[in-house]
């Protein structure tokens, strides 16, 4: 059975992972290839390579060596292999890495013939990813950025990612709780100190005024735009009633047959998402169901989610009458199938998915108002957990009120709020949703 990296989860009841164990994975692209790098991390890292290339070569030098069997001293391949000592390592640990032929037999030899060293056993997904946040050499942050960093698909998404998995955020949290930090150990002095009440009072106000200014600093990163909409698409959603038009827009915006277009109204009954990229922007194109009244039950189910889809939109584009658009922060109004209905009323643009005309300006004016939602280049974005922590953070802080207790005690909660940010605390839960999304060299 191949031992190749894939995507693939582990199987539910499968063995307990303990820091113990020495894992091992192939952390390149699946073969054939001209390169295959496999790497093991843990303590009887060492011991495993000298079993197959005899005596390892100085820390992070790479030397070509001669890869064995253990067992019966076959030849497997000639491989470069270097080594690095904990903690000096990505992981923390013991870390060896191979770089081998890249063909099916060679890898799979080479995985099998780490089975058989005692103490190793193949890695799970972000295993070795995880090892790193316990260990110190990354926190929950950059791991978050690193995930990102594996699936952007955009410039936009690899350059945002890039920035966390660098530790852009860490450096800033390690600032900030640096700070709540000092506040809180004059808040305890000021508490235990015994003077008189001009000073006493002094200390109350000063440092609750302090403590609200970080709070102010909080609320500024809090209104920045967020992660999502670059991770996931601008969502733009086309709406309007029955036969306007939308689902020929959708097509002719995505350069595909991905919508059912007919004569006949209520074609469309469900929604029908389209990822793309306008201009450089990630957007996620949705067609709905035409908004009218319905006995249909099939139909009626179509309406109430394109009522949601609306709900939902970051960008909606209205194909019905200018009277009947909803309210919408941005909105477009549109004259759709302009090529047999005329010349757009004033504020309308005028769109054709027969001939093409306005589509360009329409795809501009949507990459435009999609923009608005993304951070700037080179700009730190919050995702949801991360602008959670820091929202619980700002109340807290803001709820002292001049009193020392109470400031004191929303320091404390503060400093608990940034360590679940961070990673140092109370983030067990959700760390088997994060690294499932890494392979299993990861």
């Amino acid at each position: 059975m191949s031992r190749l990296c894939s995507a693939s989860r582990p199987e539910p009841g499968g063995q307990a992972l303990t820091a113990a164990d020495t894992i091992f994975a192939l952390s390149s692209g699946r073969p054939p290839a001209a390169v295959a790098v496999v790497r093991t991390s843990g303590p009887a890292a060492f011991a495993a390579a000298e079993a197959m290339a005899g005596r390892l070569p100085a820390a992070r030098r790479a030397v070509l060596m001669t890869l064995r069997s253990p067992s019966g001293g076959a030849v497997i391949d000639r491989a470069l292999v270097l080594r690095f000592d904990r903690p000096a390592s990505a992981t923390g640990e013991d870390v060896v890495e191979y770089q081998c032929h890249g063909g099916r037999a060679v890898v799979d030899a080479l995985l099998d013939a780490m089975t058989s060293c005692p103490g190793l056993r193949m890695a799970e997904p972000g295993e070795f990813t995880r090892r790193a946040l316990a260990n110190g050499r990354i926190d929950l942050t950059e791991a978050e950025g690193l995930a990102d960093l594996l699936e952007a698909e955009t410039e936009s998404q690899r350059r945002a990612a890039l920035l966390m998995a660098e530790g852009g955020l860490r450096r800033r949290i390690e600032g900030w709780r640096q700070q709540l930090v000092e506040l809180s150990a004059r808040a305890e002095a000021a508490i235990d100190y015994v003077g008189n009440e001009d000073e006493t009072g002094a200390d109350e106000t000063r440092l609750a005024d302090e403590a609200r200014a970080l709070a102010a600093e909080f609320g500024e990163w809090l209104g920045r735009p967020r992660a999502e909409p670059l991770k996931e698409g601008v969502r733009v959603v086309a709406a309007g009633p029955p036969n306007a038009g939308k689902s020929s827009l959708v097509n002719a915006l995505a350069d595909s047959d991905r919508a059912i277009v007919t004569d006949i109204p209520g074609t469309t009954r469900d929604s029908i998402e389209v990822p793309l990229s306008l201009d450089g922007v990630p957007v996620v194109l949705v067609d709905t169901a035409g908004l009218r009244d319905s006995n249909d039950v099939v139909e009626a189910i179509g309406v109430a989610r394109a009522k949601e889809q609306i709900a939902r939109a970051d960008v909606l584009l209205w194909l019905g009458s200018p009277a009947d658009a909803p309210a919408h922060p941005r909105l477009v109004r549109l004259h759709a199938q302009a090529d047999r209905r005329g010349t757009a009323p004033d504020g309308l643009l005028a769109v054709s998915a027969v001939t093409g005309a306005g589509l360009g300006e329409l795809a501009g004016r949507i990459a435009e108002l999609a923009r608005t939602l993304l951070p700037a280049e080179g700009e730190l974005a919050l995702n949801r957990r991360q602008a959670s922590e820091m929202e619980e953070a700002m109340a807290v802080l803001d709820q002292g009120g001049g009193d020392l207790v109470r400031t004191a005690e929303g320091l404390r909660l503060a400093r608990a709020a940034f360590d679940r940010l961070s990673g140092r605390a109370g983030v067990e839960d959700m760390l088997d949703a994060l690294f499932g999304r890494f392979c299993l060299g990861k």
